[in-house]
């Protein structure tokens, strides 16, 4: 679609929604203002709100028939069409977590995974996602870090973008969350997350201004917490000021599940309030039922205010299409497939290889593969991402914690066994399996091996932060174990974050799969044995401990449910590998790191200014083996300052010998400051230098460019 045609059907959508609007009833209008869960087994009364005919899932509200306005059915959908007990036997294709997306660098693979989630979602009626999450990677703790996408505004809003433009290809509609600073699990009702606003708005608010200028979300969720002492679902400075004012946004302000705690939010700019019960439930009432009502009865809340919610909802409606559905597009779960796959292979991140690596199809070695129930399947994330594979899944082991999210952590196996893929793909090999129960078994297995898989799991999700960067369940143990016994160990790490390795120096290679979705056993094998080039990159910083962090210690940790908890995001702008370089810290893996098979060689760099900075340079591929390389642009000093910002990125697919000139053009705002005074981005004028690299710590060819001061507007 041209911009000049885009630009006419958004101004059709807002004329319509008008339109629509002032045909409505009051009665009409209040009722998009709130959606309700439908029945599962967590919340298991079926709420007479909802028609016997509407599929269960994680919100509904009424449309208006004689207006022509849909219902909305929304799902939660972060890594695929969630069923979280709603809908029995049915099933979605399980997409890796988000980490493993944005280690692709592929902004391409992601919109196909957003094509992926919104077809499906289609075929079953449901014409809303909550996906979209674009948190920023604070804490290598959260225990949702998984399903978002790292730990930079710029990539995470690159990948975001491209997913949520896949989604709305599809005429449904996609949400941006949890806006903002939803960075940590811990007491996620009561928490305070405090930051300097300019510092807020270089950092996460940055993704997600980029991201929703990108791919216009229909939505936009709030989070469950406090933004500098005020809830973000009734944050007037983010949403109104912010969101609406500066951005200019004209979709709507949706709540989290359970986020809404007054009708007043509604004058602070929330338009919607998602799973009314579980207000009703925790804060002793819905909020935009009765209390909306009477307060806009009795002149609390406007017309004006009343007209504008529910224009924005329609004006969403209408612009992504959802009004215009014809036949239900047809389903290729195989094709979907082959798209998790895809992003499995891509995702996986070789960190360290001292040789053992690829160990090639033909191998007739003999190898020991350890532990991670590899014999099963892989690891998914917990929570309301948790998607139900087809088949089903391989097995789910309860785990539980304190609190009323205990229901949400188990340990979930998709049905891919990398022990049966190694098989497969290493027909000639010996390969034996042991569970991995207790160190001393291991090794008896290690030291009859030649080389030792060993696969290490750790449950993360939801409503809970990790205490410690340590695997759980004496795994780090067995690996050193198995490390000293033989000397081409290999570990497979199935994790939602980073984590602590006390065995690193004595690991002959080290493989960060993430959770790698349905097809992740397969991705797994074929890494390994070198049938695919591994080409990820890390999209999050991976410190040698907590002390290199801005919170040693996380605050509220091991609190009672319901304790208020204050966050302070003292390293403000400078979230991970920027607070890294900011501290002279020297992570364990960088931000951007990532090896291969292969070797490429980037060199004759030109470096050009006018409104922005653009780089170009000649990649080529100097080893034996096709494979992908991802050269990072980076700001690394500016006129007054030291700075590290990623300031673009490209993935280049080369042949061996084949070299290809890439140009990177870098996004102004990473160049600049946020000047709160003057209420937006200030380019000073001066010396910028300039980094091409492999990661954040590996510049390889460097430049300086002179700009010239101005400002860059809001």
């Amino acid at each position: 679609m041209s911009n000049r045609a885009a630009l006419r059907y958004d101004t059709d959508a807002d004329a319509r929604a008008r339109e629509i609007e002032t045909q409505m009833t009051d009665d009409e209008r209040f009722s998009l203002l709130v959606s309700v869960m439908g029945a599962s087994e967590m919340l298991p009364v079926r709420d007479e709100r909802i028609p016997a005919d509407v599929p269960m899932s994680a919100g509904y509200v009424p449309g208006v028939a004689r207006l022509g306005v849909p219902a909305l059915l929304m799902s939660d959908a972060g890594l695929g069409v969630t069923n979280p007990g709603y809908r029995p036997g049915d099933t979605a294709t399980a997409l890796p977590a988000g980490l493993a997306l944005a280690a692709t660098f592929d902004p391409a693979l992601a919109r196909a995974a957003g094509e992926v989630v919104g077809t499906e979602a289609r075929s079953r009626g449901f014409n809303v996602l909550l996906a979209g999450g674009i948190n920023l990677a604070r804490d290598p703790r959260n225990g949702r870090n998984f399903e978002y996408l790292s730990e930079d505004p710029l990539l995470s809003a690159t990948m975001a973008a491209a997913s949520i433009n896949g989604i709305q290809q599809q005429q449904v509609i996609s949400t941006i969350k949890h806006y903002s600073l939803n960075c940590n699990e811990t007491n996620r009702h009561w928490l305070d997350a405090v930051i300097d606003p300019d510092a807020h708005r270089e950092s996460d608010l940055l993704a997600f201004q980029i991201a929703i200028e990108r791919s216009q979300p229909g939505a936009v969720m709030t989070a469950y917490n406090k933004v500098n002492g005020e809830y973000a679902g009734g944050n007037d400075a983010l949403i109104n000021t912010v969101l609406k004012g500066a951005w200019g946004y004209r979709g709507w302000v949706m709540s989290d599940w359970g986020a809404t705690r007054s009708w007043e939010y509604a004058l602070k700019g929330l338009d919607q309030e998602s799973g009314a019960q579980i207000d009703a439930l925790l804060w002793q009432g819905e909020a935009f039922s009765g209390p909306l009502r009477a307060a806009y009865a009795d002149g609390r809340l406007s017309r004006e205010r009343l007209s504008d919610m529910v224009r924005r909802i329609l004006r969403s409606m209408f612009a992504v299409g959802i009004d215009r559905w014809g036949a239900a597009p047809a389903l290729d779960m195989s094709a979907h497939h082959r798209i998790a796959l895809q992003i499995a292979r891509q995702g996986i991140v070789l960190l360290k290889n001292d040789g053992v690596l690829p160990l090639g199809t033909e191998s007739e070695a003999h190898v020991a593969v350890i532990g991670g129930y590899a014999q099963l399947g892989v690891v998914a994330g917990c929570g309301s991402s948790t998607v139900v594979p087809p088949g089903g899944y391989a097995d789910v082991l309860p785990i539980g914690e304190p609190g009323p999210l205990s229901g949400f952590r188990s340990l979930y196996l998709l049905p891919s066994p990398p022990l049966t893929e190694l098989r497969q793909h290493l027909p000639h090999a010996r390969i034996e399996f042991d569970p991995g129960l207790s160190p001393a078994e291991a090794v008896l297995a290690a030291r009859r091996a030649d080389i030792a898989i060993v696969f290490v799991i750790r449950v993360e999700g939801e409503g809970f932060d990790n205490a410690d960067l340590s695997l759980p369940w004496g795994q780090d143990s067995v690996i050193a174990a198995v490390a000293a016994a033989n000397p081409n160990t290999v570990v497979v790490l199935e994790t939602g974050n980073p984590v602590a390795m006390p065995w690193r120096d004595s690991a002959n290679a080290i493989v960060q799969a993430w959770y790698p979705g349905q097809a992740g056993g397969q991705a797994i094998a074929e890494v390994l044995t070198g049938t695919v080039n591994p080409s990820g990159r890390l999209p999050i910083t991976f410190p040698v401990d907590l002390r290199q962090t801005p919170r040693p210690g996380l605050p509220g940790l091991g609190a009672p449910w319901g304790t208020p908890t204050t966050i302070c995001y003292r390293e403000g702008a400078d979230v991970g590998y920027r607070w890294f370089a900011r501290q002279g810290h020297v992570p364990m893996f960088a931000f951007g790191h990532g090896l291969c098979y292969t070797s490429f060689e980037h060199r004759d760099l030109v470096v050009s200014a006018g409104d922005t900075v653009t780089a170009s340079c000649t990649v080529m591929n100097t080893g034996d083996r096709a494979g992908a390389d991802v050269p990072q642009l980076y700001l690394t000093a500016a006129p007054s300052e030291k700075r590290l910002r990623l300031l673009g990125f490209e993935r280049v697919e080369l042949e061996p010998g084949e070299s290809r000139r890439v140009t990177i053009e870098a996004e102004p705002r990473l160049l600049a400051r946020y000047d709160g005074g003057a209420g937006g981005w200030r380019l000073e004028p001066g010396t910028y230098s300039i980094a091409l690299a492999t990661s954040a710590t590996a510049p390889q060819l460097v430049a300086e460019v002179q700009l010239g001061g101005r400002f860059l507007g809001r």
